[in-house]
């Protein structure tokens, strides 16, 4: 029987695991890595929602999640969405990007959202189509170099 992908919370028994997680070489510039990401959690409590995604029992990506933050700063926006997604080098293809955001998408639900935000690293060698694949749209913002993307759940 096939397994399925599930979301794991980060606790000190899991720890290592998350921080040895690394994507492929040539794609490090496009992501911070694990220990970054758990770094920004904690300094941002009860925004940042990092968890591992497993599949029969080990480790295979990480993402982190954001809910109901200040956007611009202003009181005015306010967003939720994908932080960070990690997919272990030698797991992508498989399906478990898809699970995360998915995974995400859900979990905003959950909390009344209807909008998923994200941010990817623009250009040929970004994940540029994976995003626009699961139905995110470019919203003509960026965040830093990157470009911001939405996805409508309603």
């Amino acid at each position: 029987m096939p397994s399925s992908p599930y979301l794991q919370e980060i606790t000190p028994e899991n720890l290592e695991t998350a921080i040895g997680l690394r994507v492929r070489p040539d794609q490090e510039h496009l992501v911070d890595p694990v220990m970054k990401s758990l770094a920004e959690a904690f300094v941002h409590p009860g925004v940042a929602w990092p968890r591992l995604i497993c599949d029969d029992g080990e480790a295979v990506g990480f993402l982190m999640a954001f809910f109901d933050i200040d956007w611009t700063g202003e009181r005015t926006d306010f967003r939720s969405g994908l932080w960070r997604l990690n997919i272990a080098d030698g797991r992508q293809g498989r399906g478990y990007g898809r699970f995360a955001v998915r995974s995400v998408a859900d979990e905003i639900r959950r909390r009344g959202g209807t909008r998923l935000t994200t941010t990817w690293h623009p250009g040929p060698d970004g994940p540029t189509g994976f995003y626009r694949a699961l139905g995110f749209r470019p919203t003509g913002e960026t965040s830093g170099s990157q470009t911001v993307g939405v996805l409508e759940l309603g």
